[in-house]
């Protein structure tokens, strides 16, 4: 088991211990349109953040995870997609999300989330842990915000609270496996480009999104990754209906079992697979012989590429 002072999420040691005493919140942000949404609230105060496509293979969603740090403000809030039947299921997490497709919350209701685990005004949960922002010009669905101590609150109304069993990652201050040089990772999302580059300074990996930094609105920074890692995950089309308007159907991501990953860390990345046996596992990152490969200490990006369709790029520079 972790030391009590130590995030199983990061590997990093925190100050005060019993941030850690408290239920992870897995919380649905938006991506797209970027002149909408971005820059997001809350992303650089993530543990981990998981960027997927969105049904019609066109813009990119993302979950991310909070149990280290609570920014005052994280948005703006979006709907929950299929994978978001896994990701808390994975980190022990509630989540939180604007709503869900019919199809979509008929399974999260047949799901160990419903209804303890997921907070939504689609199951009835709205202010004050949901609310809106109206300062900025930008259509409704883009104004939603939430904070994980306000989902935590909630939650713990609900019985739902304390240290969660969280084992299974591994983290190490240096690359314990020999990786190959890679200074961009770059993921040509229909919607947009986006890229990561290898600051060496940091020792992280800077974001950027159709050629411009990408940054926090909370702070200004660029959004940055200790880590980040491309999964391979089998992708298809369900007869799910997830946006009425168009006929466009809700992505199934099969995120179990195992399948290709590739780790991006200090520079170099180092080929791999990602598991997840049974539903309650921790997703874990091993070599061919299932030794695990540690990730350095500090946050994670998870790229969810579908396994055909969607080529990354990983540029050397010289």
């Amino acid at each position: 088991p972790w030391p009590e002072n130590v995030n199983p999420l990061t590997g990093e040691v925190v100050s005060d211990p019993s941030l850690l005493e408290r239920v992870p919140v897995a919380i649905k942000i938006s991506n797209w349109p970027g002149q909408y949404v971005r820059p997001q609230a809350g992303i650089n105060s993530a543990d981990l953040i998981y960027e997927h496509y969105n049904e019609g293979w066109f813009a990119s969603r993302w979950t991310a995870v909070y149990l280290g740090k609570d920014p005052e403000r994280v948005g703006p809030v979006r709907s929950g997609r299929l994978i978001d039947l896994h990701i808390p299921a994975i980190y022990k997490a509630v989540l939180a999300c604007s709503g869900f497709s019919n199809g979509v919350l008929a399974l999260v209701k047949d799901s160990d989330l419903y209804p303890d685990r997921v907070a939504s005004p689609s199951v009835g949960v709205g202010q004050p842990v949901f609310y809106r922002d109206f300062s900025r010009d930008v259509p409704l669905e883009h104004t939603m915000f939430t904070n994980p101590a306000l989902v935590r609150d909630w939650a713990a109304e609900r019985g739902v609270s304390g240290r969660q069993e969280l084992e299974g990652m591994v983290f190490s201050e240096e690359p314990q496996v020999e990786g190959e040089p890679a200074t961009t990772i770059k993921i040509p999302w229909r919607s947009l480009a986006a890229e990561w580059r290898y600051d060496e300074a940091s020792g992280r990996y800077l974001r950027w999104s159709d050629g411009l930094p990408h940054t926090d609105a909370l702070d200004g920074q660029q959004l940055s990754a200790a880590n980040v890692v491309v999964l391979y995950v089998p992708q298809w089309d369900t007869d799910i209906i997830e946006e009425p308007h168009g006929g466009a159907l809700s992505i199934e991501f099969a995120i179990w079992y195992s399948n290709r990953a590739v780790i991006f860390r200090d520079g170099v990345h180092i080929d791999g697979f990602w598991q997840r046996w049974e539903r309650e596992d921790m997703l874990t990152l091993t070599d061919e012989e299932g030794h695990p490969i540690p990730l350095k200490v500090g946050n994670t990006f998870f790229e969810v590429i579908p396994t055909e369709g969607l080529e990354i790029e990983i540029i050397v520079e010289p």
